[in-house]
């Protein structure tokens, strides 16, 4: 078993320049090797399948040994295409989606396969949780911004309980993917010495260090007596990712193509390590947009955000308080709009980049994938108002690219109300990339710059603290001056402005009439002659 380390990344560790960086997204696993001067020098890919069942909606696991196979063959690819010599390799980080659950056996052996982010089989079980918090006067809860998720920890690990009867005497704990992959690779096979995120803990578990760790034993036996004994078989080191989690053990260093020891510190969700990659810093707004989008904002302060997926102190950066909101479903969208219409999102994308605002006539609410900020409600379905016989599928996927822009404005106005300093937003991910369209319509939305980073990222995150770890920067600040790279600004058009203000005021109109149960009455017979007059507006 390796031990667990106790120091602080920065004491008395060697510096090294090449290290190796790793983020687990939805699909496929990247491996990157970077060297702090030359950048990166390889990359690696794998995929894993995502296990879905056609008459069950919100199911969606992922096999671990799928995960660390893919592992393994992204890295091997990695050095080959580096063509470096492994033993140079000091440190890997690791970042993964979230929440992603696996329960485990005394061994540290999974018990079935992870419950994925995106799995809402416990949307039962995130209503119970909110409703009892509420009930018990839990104050964890605010810190989530009030409504708990089926997209979260609690949520899936009960729902599983419930539905393994079988498996409740073998279950020992339940580990994120973060966790769990790096406990795996380190040779932990005690539950106990695990050193979990505060990332994913605080956003996703309702941990809070200043409210004394997880809920008490006596909320989490109020919510179900399945729950009993769950806080302690959680417990442990909670850390932020300037911390190690341990070294690389002899079995997976064989299986990786690297030297054992290597550097392995505390991982966290992919989101917030793409966020760094991103640049951000005090003032930012980071919009990490790809099949979903993940929105990870800064404080200098602890400000309760109704309705937000957490704050918690130093999930992203160790010395400033993580901020996370997110929309259930924006790339996603686009493609299920393009396949309906026999096509592809690029395109449509060629129909509409002279689009102006409200030109397609539609209001889209793009909640097909439910609501993850700020009403947190997975009940929600799709809305497209202002359908016309002309109506096309490229007036869809406009309308959709604006309604994404403005749930992402509900959510900024949500904590600027609480006191978040927003000065311009990063749009990252994998489709500002490719789509200036989006960049574009969310500046004038937003009314702010947007900066999109204008080299590839993707495990940049990972490999920043990776650097860390292995002494080679002293501060996050250091490490993106020498490897984020620089980004394109798309400048908000002013002329814009109003239109998209008559736009947004609808739009809010709708969000939290059509979103909330107990909403009041709404007058909506003005919503489809203003958008017919704002569409014939633009068309002039």
């Amino acid at each position: 078993t390796t031990e667990i380390y106790t120091l602080s990344l920065h004491d008395a560790l060697p510096i090294c320049t090449v290290v190796a960086g790793a983020d687990f997204g939805t699909l496929s696993v990247r491996v990157s090797i970077f060297d702090s001067e030359k950048g990166r020098l390889g990359a690696g890919v794998a995929e894993y399948p995502l296990h879905r069942k056609r008459n069950d909606p919100d199911y969606a696991t992922q096999s671990h040994t799928d995960h660390v196979n893919a592992l393994a063959e992204a890295m091997r690819k990695a050095l080959a295409e580096a063509a470096v010599d492994a033993s140079t390799i000091k440190a890997l980080a690791i970042d993964t989606t979230g929440s992603s659950v696996v329960p485990v056996d005394a061994d540290m052996q999974p018990l079935g396969e992870y419950y994925l982010w995106c799995d809402h089989r416990g949307w039962r079980e995130a209503a119970e949780i909110t409703r009892k918090a509420h009930e018990f006067g839990l104050e964890a809860i605010k810190w989530c911004g009030g409504v708990y998720s089926s997209e979260w920890g609690f949520s899936k690990l009960l729902h599983w309980l419930r539905h393994n009867p079988d498996q409740r005497d073998r279950f020992a704990s339940a580990f994120e993917h973060c966790d769990f992959i790096a406990a795996t690779l380190c040779g932990i096979r005690d539950t106990a010495k695990v050193r979990r995120s505060a990332c994913a803990m605080g956003h996703k578990w309702l941990w809070n260090e200043s409210l004394g760790g997880l809920p008490s034993e006596q909320f989490l036996i109020y919510v179900d007596p399945l729950l009993k004994g769950v806080r302690e078989k959680l417990a442990g080191d909670y850390a932020t990712s300037d911390k190690i989690a341990g070294t690389l053990s002899p079995q997976w260093a064989e299986r990786l193509g690297l030297q054992a020891g290597v550097l392995i510190p505390v991982g966290a969700f992919d989101a917030h390590w793409d966020a760094v990659a991103a640049g951000v810093k005090l003032g930012d707004l980071v919009n990490v947009v790809g099949t979903s989008t993940c929105i990870i904002g800064l404080s200098d302060k602890n400000t309760l955000v109704p309705g937000v997926c957490g704050v918690v102190p130093g999930s992203v950066d160790p010395n400033l308080t993580g901020i996370e909101a997110g929309l259930s479903a924006v790339g996603d969208i686009f493609d299920a709009i393009a396949k309906r219409a026999a096509s592809t999102v690029g395109e449509l994308s060629e129909q509409i980049p002279s689009f102006r605002p409200g030109q397609s006539g539609l209001m889209r609410m793009t909640w097909d994938n439910g609501d993850r900020t700020v009403l947190v409600n997975p009940e929600l379905g799709g809305i497209t108002l202002g359908w016309h016989l002309t109506s096309t599928a490229a007036d869809e996927l406009f309308a959709a690219i604006e309604g994404t822009a403005f749930h992402t404005r509900v959510i900024l106005e949500r904590m600027q109300e609480c006191g978040v300093e927003i000065k311009r937003v990063i749009n990252g991910g994998g489709i500002p990339k490719k789509n200036e369209l989006l960049n574009q319509v969310y500046a004038n939305v937003l009314q702010k710059p947007i900066l999109v980073p204008q080299g590839d990222i993707t495990s940049l995150g990972s490999a920043i603290f990776a650097f860390l770890a292995a002494g080679a920067f002293s501060t996050i600040e250091d490490a993106q001056k020498a490897l984020v790279p620089p980004h394109r600004v798309y400048e908000p058009q002013l002329e814009t402005a109003a239109v998209y203000d008559k736009l947004y005021g609808i739009y809010k109109r709708l969000y939290f009439g059509f979103g909330s149960r107990n909403s009041s009455a709404l007058e909506l017979g003005d919503v489809l002659p203003e958008l017919r007059k704002i569409a014939a507006d633009a068309r002039q």
